[in-house]
């Protein structure tokens, strides 16, 4: 039996993460965790997000899996040292990845990054595209509304998306950037909105996208890549509202979840503690 790629999220965003893997990586076995009762990690503090991020991660690992992904911005952002510390395993997050690929497409020209506060605030991005471009101008827009819109249903059609994009990024068209990172996975359903707003000259980088082909990469140096021609399954855990997960993530996924299944507290929460709390 092959071992999974195990991916958490805060809550829905990380499908997006999922659908990439999907199409990169078919054959892969994929488990997915979405901690839907302590969504948002956005607004929280970086020791609550470390905790979480850890407690989500130990649960995953019940599922043997071979490679963790942090498809969350906020916890790639803030908890990759408790992580890569903590975890047994090779994790990847998704700053890493949608840093390169920014550097990449803004071609010396200023790169906008935009996501929730916690992750702005981290100067995460910042920080690994300065390390790839020291010389790199980086401006940062946290956009704390586009979560909730997202999770409402509404799409870039919607006249409230539309003036919230325009609020959020019309600043940046003086900036004449040539990149800009949706730093958050519940971005991408905005995508639309987005490009309106800022023009064809704009690059978008999807960490998501960019996150499946460095999980591709680890996984064909550790030798761990599925050899199968069949595709691969999929398992989907929550720890709360499996239905509203399941009619809502399927947008985020491209096609329907037919089942979600509910995780009780006591087997995700303190199964992890940060050293020095008790539980």
């Amino acid at each position: 039996m092959q071992r999974p790629i195990a991916v958490f999220d805060s809550g829905l965003g990380g499908l997006s993460v999922v659908r990439a893997l999907r199409a990169l990586l078919p054959a892969e076995d994929i488990v997915y965790f979405g901690d839907t009762a302590r969504v948002p990690y956005g607004i929280k503090s970086h020791r609550t997000v470390a905790q979480f991020a850890l407690e989500d991660a130990r649960f995953l690992l019940r599922h043997e899996p071979k490679l963790i992904v942090a498809a969350c911005n906020t916890a790639s952002a803030l908890a990759m040292d408790e992580l890569e510390a903590g975890l047994p395993l090779p994790v990847v997050g998704v700053v890493r990845p949608g840093a390169r690929a920014a550097v990449g497409a803004a071609r010396g020209r200023p790169i906008a990054i935009i996501g929730t506060e916690a992750t702005i605030g981290s100067r995460a991005y910042e920080e690994a595209i300065r390390r790839l471009d020291p010389a790199a101008e980086v401006v940062s827009q946290p956009c704390p509304l586009f979560v909730p819109l997202v999770e409402e249903g509404r799409g870039c059609d919607d006249a409230i998306v539309r003036l919230t994009v325009e609020t959020y990024l019309g600043p940046l068209r003086a900036q004449r950037i040539g990149a800009i990172v949706l730093g958050c996975t519940h971005y991408p359903l905005l995508r639309g909105a987005i490009a309106a707003q800022l023009g064809p000259e704009v690059e978008i980088v999807e960490s998501g996208q960019e996150t499946a082909r460095a999980v591709r990469a680890v996984l064909a140096a550790a030798g761990d890549l599925c050899s199968s021609a069949a595709p691969g399954t999929m398992r989907f855990f929550v720890s709360d509202n499996p239905a509203r997960f399941r009619a809502i993530g399927s947008g985020f996924l491209g096609h329907d979840i037919e089942h979600v299944e509910l995780v009780e507290p006591h087997d995700y929460i303190a199964s992890a503690q940060l050293e020095g709390q008790t539980p």
